[in-house]
């Protein structure tokens, strides 16, 4: 049977597999630990569900452990990563006295896997607290923010930054995102991963079903959004760029998205958007369980162009899947989305519901245009946002942290 790194090479190369297992060599045995909030929904899950894997088929001893949280410590990390993603959203010196107390109760269920990492990776603010709790430390910790936190509202980042600052390093997504701390700071942008069941191929049986199951006509163009129920992500400036398209072209829409464990707002939002919605019956928004990747697969696929409308943005890994999968992507001019979407080469960068109507009404009225920047799109994720160019860039970071004193490293 066929090892994730042999699986790998059929896609990418073996040069590109055999330069992982020769920064590798210096890791071996290493124990490698990685902490965030949830096992499944959102980004940062999905990317560790492999990540860990493959380091470990590399000889590293890597582990992934979640935090718990009851409703409150939830509420505030989600204000959290709202201030830090430029909201004015002051929060109670109670809460955060709770999201101390929450971080040190983890600390003691964690408490000996954290102690014997020779490297921890801490995902994000919700486990950020948990260093205060570990002064004299073994390993090497690193902080890892998936946010775009380029204008965080002040006051809840220099909370933040109180824990952030005792860090021996942090990775952030873009140049942008990232804030002054007293440690050295890598930039990584996050990927996918080709192999898995929100990214493989699919059969013409599979796609056909998804029509069939969600209503959807064969002959009448799918625009495409998947994405969690957060307002950051537009939904109601989706159906708005819905509403504006369909006065020209009888298009249909599908908003699919899920919940996180880690977000309470997601109900709510959710709400909003089946309000208006209304009765549309081209416009189909679906609530789809966290772990249901053969699901946004298939609505990719037989999408014809995906949105990705957000106002604020990490990185967007659905824009990357979407493009992988060979379609144009409308997204919106902020974060991540601007390293993957090229003007006019993979797809469209867009400030206004108005503007992404233009454009899909654009591409749908070029079918050679849309076809053609949807093979270059393909080839633009092979290059720079496979799961094989992250796992490289871990590899070489901890090199770095842990020969740091070291003038020459050798690799061979």
């Amino acid at each position: 049977m066929a090892t994730l790194l042999d699986q790998y090479e059929s896609i990418v190369g073996a040069d590109v597999i055999d330069q992982l297992r020769q920064l590798a060599r210096l890791l071996v045995g290493k124990n490698v630990l990685h902490v965030n909030s949830t096992k499944a929904g959102g980004g940062v899950a999905e990317l560790l569900h492999r990540i860990v894997p493959l380091m470990r088929e590399l000889g590293i001893d890597a582990h992934w452990e979640t935090i718990s949280g009851d409703a409150e410590f939830f509420q505030c990390t989600k204000l959290m990563h709202n201030s830090l993603q430029g909201k004015r959203m002051d929060i109670p010196e109670t809460m955060l006295k709770h999201y101390e107390v929450i971080n040190a109760e983890n600390f003691g269920m964690l408490r000996n896997s954290l102690e014997e990492a020779d490297i921890v990776f801490i995902h994000d603010p919700q486990p950020a607290a948990l260093i205060e709790n570990l002064p004299e430390r073994k390993g090497r910790w690193i902080w890892r923010c998936h946010i775009d936190a380029g204008r965080p509202y002040r006051p809840v980042w220099r909370y933040l930054k109180r824990f952030v600052q005792d860090y021996d390093a942090s990775i952030w997504s873009l140049s942008e995102f990232a804030q002054r701390l007293p440690h050295p700071m890598y930039l990584m942008a996050p990927s996918i991963d080709p192999l898995s069941d929100k990214n493989c191929e699919l059969s013409r049986e599979d796609l056909e079903k998804t029509y069939e199951r969600f209503g959807l006509d064969f002959e009448r163009p799918i625009i495409t959004q998947i994405s969690r129920f957060d307002r950051f992500k537009d939904p109601l400036g989706v159906l708005h760029t819905y509403r504006l398209v369909k006065e020209f072209i009888p298009i249909q829409l599908v908003y699919a998205g899920g919940g996180a464990t880690d977000d309470p707002e997601g109900e709510e939002v959710y709400s909003q958007v089946m309000t208006s919605a209304g009765d549309d019956p081209d416009v189909h928004i679906l609530m789809l369980p966290p772990d249901d990747n053969l699901t946004v697969n298939a609505l990719q696929r037989i999408s014809d162009i995906i949105l990705q409308k957000s106002l604020r943005e990490g990185f967007g890994l659905t824009v990357a899947e979407a493009l992988w999968k060979a379609k144009p992507v409308i997204g919106g001019d902020t974060g991540g989305i601007r390293l993957q979407v090229v003007n006019h080469y993979t797809g469209f960068l867009v400030n206004t519901p108005e503007g992404a109507a233009l454009r899909i009404r654009y591409l749908l009225k070029r079918r050679n245009n849309l076809k053609e920047i949807g093979e270059r799109a393909r080839e633009y994720v092979r290059e720079n946002f496979l799961i094989t160019r992250n796992v490289r860039e871990y590899l070489t970071l901890m090199i770095a942290i842990m020969h740091e004193a070291e003038d020459r490293i050798e690799l061979a």
